[in-house]
C-alpha cells in the first residue's frame, strides 16, 4: 500500500510539473502564430525628445513602445499616431497642427530607416505579413484628431500619400469634422458636420480607414451610415463595463458588427474599469483636469512643465490600483459574447495613457493572449482577436478603394 501510495504521489507531482510549461508552451505558441497588430500608441510624441531612442530597450512607464520591446513582446505591427490636440479654430493654429503632425510623421521615418534591421513603414495591410517573415516590424502611422486637416479637403490625400492610413476623426473637444464624446460644451455639429462628410467620402475614395474613437455618440452613428466602407475604433472599450464617454456603447457595438467594423479594446485604466473616485488622487487630478484641460495647448512650455511636475508628484505621493488584464479581457468577452469574436481587438494607448498591473508596456503582450488560452479561447479566436480582425477591416477598406 506504501510502494503504491509514492506511486501515486509521484505521478501526481509529475503531472503536476508538465501542466504548466504546456500552459506556457501553448501561449508562446499561439502568439507567434498570430500576426499581432496593436492599432494606437502615443510613441511619435516622444520620438521628438531627443533623450528618446527608440532603438534600444527602454523602461516603463517612462515610456512603454520601443522596437526591442515590440521583438519581446512579440508584436508584429503598430500603428503609431501622430497626435496634435485641439486649439481655437485659427488659421494659426491650424498650421501649428499641420507642421506638428508633419513632424511626427518625419521623425516616424526617420527611426525606421536608423534602425531598418528591425522595423520598416508600412503602407498596406499586407505589408505586416511580408515584415512579419523578415522579422521587422510594422510600423503604420495614423493621425489622432483630424485638427491638422483645418478647413482643406485636400490635406486628406496629401496626409495619405505621406504615409498615414487612419485619421481619428477628432480628439477631446469638437472640431471642424465632428462632434467629441468629451467636450465641455457639447455637441455643435449634433454629429457629423457638413465638412466631415466630405471628409468620410474622400477617406472611403483613398482606402484610408476611419477611426471612431474620441467622437460623440451622434458623430457615430452618421460616419457608419456616411461610409462606404468598414470602420474602426482604434482604442475604446466597453461603455457597459467602464461608464466612460470614451467608450461604446453596446448599441453602438451591435452597429460596428453590422458595419463589418472592429473595435480595438484599449489599455487606458479607466476605459478598463470605473475610477475610484473616493481617493485623493482621483480628486487632485480631476482638478488639474478642470484647470488646465481646456486650455493645455495655450499654455507656456514653463507652464506645462510645471503642471507636469505636479501631474507627476500626485502620481508618485498616491499610487494608483490599475486595473489587470483579467479586467481587461472581460471587455473582449462582452463584444465576444454580444456580437461575435469578428468585431473586436487590441489598441492600447500606450505612451498616451495606457498601461494595466501585468500589462505597462509591448513586452507584457502576451499575458493578454495567456488570459485569453485561460478563458478557453480556441486558437482561431485569439489570431483573430490580435490581428485577424483588424486586417479584414483594413483589407476591406483598400479593396473598396479599389473598386471606386
Amino acid at each position: 500500500m506504501r510502494v503504491n501510495l509514492a506511486v501515486i504521489i509521484i505521478l501526481t507531482v509529475l503531472a503536476g510539473s508538465s501542466t504548466k510549461p504546456s500552459m506556457e508552451g501553448k501561449v508562446k505558441k499561439i502568439h507567434k502564430k498570430a500576426l499581432t497588430v496593436d492599432t494606437h500608441c502615443d510613441t511619435p510624441m516622444n520620438l521628438l525628445n531627443t533623450g528618446f531612442d527608440i532603438g534600444i530597450k527602454n523602461q516603463a512607464p517612462r515610456n512603454r513602445v520601443d522596437f526591442p520591446r515590440m521583438e519581446e513582446g512579440g508584436l508584429d505591427a503598430i500603428f503609431f499616431a501622430a497626435f496634435t490636440g485641439q486649439r481655437a479654430r485659427t488659421q494659426e493654429n491650424y498650421q501649428k497642427a499641420y507642421g506638428r503632425a508633419n513632424q511626427m510623421i518625419e521623425a516616424t521615418f526617420t527611426v525606421c530607416e536608423k534602425y531598418n534591421d528591425m522595423a520598416k513603414v508600412a503602407l498596406k495591410a499586407e505589408d505586416a505579413y511580408k515584415l512579419e517573415k523578415e522579422g521587422k516590424r510594422a510600423i503604420y502611422i495614423g493621425m489622432e484628431n483630424g485638427f491638422p486637416l483645418g478647413t482643406s479637403i485636400n490635406r486628406v490625400e496629401e496626409f495619405y500619400n505621406k504615409g498615414v492610413r487612419y485619421i481619428t476623426l477628432c480628439h477631446s473637444s469638437n472640431n471642424d469634422i465632428c462632434d467629441s464624446s468629451t467636450d465641455r460644451e457639447g455637441p455643435e455639429h449634433n454629429g457629423l458636420s457638413s465638412f466631415g462628410k466630405e471628409v468620410v467620402k474622400e477617406m472611403n475614395r483613398l482606402g484610408m480607414l476611419i477611426d471612431v474613437s474620441h467622437i460623440s455618440d451622434k458623430a457615430f452613428f452618421d460616419v457608419v451610415e456616411e461610409s462606404v466602407a468598414p470602420v474602426m475604433a482604434s482604442h475604446s472599450s466597453v461603455r457597459a463595463i467602464a461608464n466612460h464617454n470614451r467608450n461604446m456603447t453596446d448599441e453602438m457595438i451591435k452597429k460596428l458588427a453590422e458595419n463589418n467594423g472592429v473595435i480595438q479594446i484599449c489599455l487606458l485604466d479607466e476605459y478598463v474599469k470605473d475610477p475610484d473616485t473616493t481617493t485623493m488622487r482621483y480628486k487632485l487630478e480631476q482638478e488639474i483636469r478642470q484647470n488646465y484641460f481646456s486650455i493645455w495647448e495655450e499654455l507656456s512650455n514653463e507652464k506645462k512643465d510645471e503642471v507636469r511636475q505636479e501631474w507627476n508628484a500626485i502620481k508618485e505621493k498616491y499610487p494608483k490600483k490599475l486595473p489587470t488584464v483579467a479586467d481587461y479581457v472581460d471587455h473582449i468577452d462582452h463584444v465576444k459574447n454580444l456580437v461575435g469574436i469578428d468585431y473586436v481587438g487590441i489598441g492600447s494607448d500606450f505612451d498616451g495613457g495606457g498601461g494595466l498591473k501585468d500589462c505597462v508596456d509591448v513586452a507584457q503582450f502576451p499575458n493578454i493572449t495567456r488570459e485569453m488560452v485561460k478563458r478557453g479561447y480556441t486558437e482561431e479566436e485569439i489570431i483573430k482577436v490580435w490581428g485577424g480582425n483588424f486586417m479584414r477591416v483594413f483589407r476591406e477598406v483598400e479593396k473598396l478603394s479599389r473598386n471606386n
